[in-house]
């Protein structure tokens, strides 16, 4: 296969190809691309069509195919408890296929996947400090999303050419897109308040360009070290955007009667990222920095 070890670094100039032009991460994608004086293309090919792909990857001549499509429904994952083929079609069939034919013509795949396929347990509780690693066997199948993820990951795994990133709960500075998990939870009439894993995008999106130009592969916690809960993010919002805003909770229980599926609430081992880019902030300081500062409106 054309592709190199995994760790090595790439020698001939890079040209990208990015899956999700319309989404938000895809957009971005585009966005560091040019910042970053890197050769990019949107793929026009529809994911669970294979012969569209591999004209995509023909006419592309692609380093590195980066796979940012995916259905993860509208307005949100309890879409795909109703339309359970459609979320089959491009989660599942699509990202094998895309799999597939990138290792068929010797390319790295650099697939943003979710780590929303865990659930606090006995063996990694609420508040402990010990965070799912990325050899553990996911343990959360309470939404369909979550299911046709944990299964696609299962089999990813025996894909050499492919880096698999676990994104959980994303988060950006632009705190008008309604996929922001701030801004969905800003404008939720009651939250949860439970401490997870999440991913601050203007981090961490620069991270997964330097990860395909390492070449990288196998699968990564994809977020920031550590943990915030829903009131500490809104608290933070409060202190720099907004001092007016006030929120109400609610238990997971109330939750249950106002959702179709339940929601993954975890937390992810980030050590390995780290010991890779140790650089990376811990999540509340990235959310300071990255977000809270950025958008400052109250006066320090």
């Amino acid at each position: 296969m054309g592709f190199p070890a995994n760790g090595t670094s790439a020698e001939k100039p890079l040209k990208f190809l990015i899956y999700g032009r319309t989404g938000w991460i895809g957009g971005l994608l585009g966005t560091l691309c040019r910042a970053q004086g890197i050769p990019f293309q949107y793929a026009s090919g529809r994911l669970e069509n294979r012969a569209s792909l591999q004209s995509d990857i023909a006419e592309a001549k692609p380093t590195h195919v980066f796979n940012a499509a995916g259905v993860t429904g509208r307005p949100n994952v309890d879409w795909c408890e109703s339309h359970k083929v459609e979320t089959i079609r491009t989660n599942v069939v699509g990202t094998l296929t895309l799999a597939d034919v990138c290792r068929e013509n010797g390319l790295l795949l650099i697939n943003y996947a979710t780590g929303c396929i865990f659930e606090y347990d006995s063996a990694h509780p609420l508040r402990s400090g010990i965070g799912f690693k990325e050899h553990d066997s996911p343990n959360f199948t309470g939404s369909f999303y979550s299911k046709t993820k944990a299964m696609v990951e299962d089999l990813l795994r025996n894909y050499d050419n492919v880096c698999t990133l676990r994104v959980r709960m994303p988060i950006s500075s632009d705190l008008s897109n309604p996929r922001n998990f701030i801004t969905k939870i800003t404008r939720y009439e009651k939250v949860v308040d439970i401490p997870n894993s999440m991913t601050i995008l203007d981090e961490l999106l620069p991270i997964s360009i330097e990860i395909a130009k390492r070449n990288l592969t196998g699968i990564w916690n994809f977020t920031n070290p550590g943990v915030v809960s829903h009131n500490e993010i809104l608290e933070m919002y409060r202190e720099y955007v907004d001092p007016s805003f006030t929120w109400k909770n609610f238990t997971l229980e109330e939750q249950a009667k106002v959702i179709v599926a339940p929601r993954s609430n975890n937390e992810l081992d980030a050590g390995k990222l780290k010991k890779e880019f140790p650089e990376l902030l811990s999540i509340k300081d990235s959310l300071i920095k990255y977000v809270f500062q950025p958008n400052q409106k109250v006066k320090p």
